[in-house]
């Protein structure tokens, strides 16, 4: 994960500096962000319709964005070039005009909202799927993703190495020593052109405001992929793996990895319970069957109950049970007299 900043506005002091350069009122500052805001919109709107997609807009917290995408490439293909645009309302940082009555000083102060962003999806070349989030209010801090199990991908293919991917895994290379090999030479140095295209193309205010973004990585994900020949090394592992996380994972860790957040009413109902159950022995379930069978008497029936380790009763289940042996009683007697 990568983000972009420009320098010169990332910062309200910036902002009230240059807004003050160009002899721009503090307080027209809304009505000079919304022609930049504009400025955005209309720029996705022209991508759009060159690419001859729609802009699809996500309201709803359960729809991944991903799983949207994956349907467009189904019907799509993968070859270069934009796959889909996104719109989504969500947080942001802003700006607001400000007057300090104390220093009486006129300034843009920091706030933060929600505002409309668009995820511009990409087919790229080199690195695969990619995506550009870029916001429609200032600083617009832009955001860009991409994998780097899809730039091996694309490095095997053109190398002529076949594989089998699983999801974002590689489940089999025909050659893991050279693999590994190519993905040693990844390296941050090769992203800044591709970044720079990606802004220009999609962020018309870096031209407005006469300036290139600034790159810095904000989340780098390392990972160990270990690739058992068989089931039968993984078969005595898997159970300790399975109960280690149970263990171990918490559901605000699972929360975090879905991207979603915990609130406090939801707080208080979460509760994790771990427990061993043994199964009973085929013997003891076997006599226990012919236990249960020797029972003729309808008052014995009534008034066994299961063993307190299986299902334990509760005292109205007692008094019942009771109440029902004292009448199959009464009417074994009012029976025996009858036939009498």
């Amino acid at each position: 994960m990568v983000t972009g900043t420009l320098p010169v506005v990332c910062y309200a002091a910036g902002m009230t500096g240059y807004l003050n350069a160009r002899g721009i009122r503090i307080f027209d500052y809304p009505e000079f962000a919304k022609t930049l805001r504009e400025g955005v919109r209309e720029r996705a709107a022209a991508l759009a319709a060159e690419a001859g997609v729609t802009i699809e807009h996500v309201g709803k917290p359960h729809i991944r964005k991903e799983d949207v995408v994956a349907r467009v490439l189904e019907q799509r293909g993968d070859h270069p070039g934009l796959v889909h645009v996104i719109s989504a309302m969500e947080a942001c940082n802003a700006y607001k005009p400000w007057h300090d009555k104390r220093t009486h000083k006129t300034f843009i102060r920091r706030d933060s909202g929600k505002c409309l962003h668009y995820y511009f999806y990409f087919q790229d070349a080199k690195f695969g799927l990619v995506y550009l989030c870029v916001p429609t209010w200032a600083p617009f801090r832009l955001q860009f993703y991409c994998n780097g199990h899809s730039w091996l991908a694309r490095k095997l293919t053109a190398k002529g190495i076949g594989y089998t991917m699983a999801d974002n895994a590689f489940v089999h290379i025909d050659d893991w020593g050279r693999a590994q090999q190519l993905a040693n030479t990844l390296s941050p140095d090769q992203l800044p052109h591709a970044l720079d295209r990606y802004a220009k193309l999609c962020c018309p205010v870096s031209d407005m405001f006469e300036q290139s973004y600034h790159w810095s990585l904000m989340q780098v994900k390392y990972d160990t992929d270990l690739v058992l020949r068989s089931t039968a090394t993984l078969a005595p592992l898997y159970a300790q793996l399975v109960r280690q996380s149970v263990l171990n994972v918490k559901a605000e860790q699972i929360a975090t990895f879905l991207g979603r957040q915990i609130t406090l009413l939801l707080a208080q109902e979460i509760g994790s319970r771990f427990s061993t159950r043994s199964r009973a022995p085929a013997s003891s379930a076997a006599s226990a069957n012919a236990r249960s069978r020797c029972m003729t008497s309808m008052a014995s029936c009534c008034a066994s109950r299961p063993p307190p380790t299986t299902c334990p009763s509760s005292s109205t289940t007692e008094r019942w049970n009771i109440a029902r042996v004292r009448r199959a009683g009464n009417w074994h007697r009012s029976r025996s007299r009858s036939t009498a």
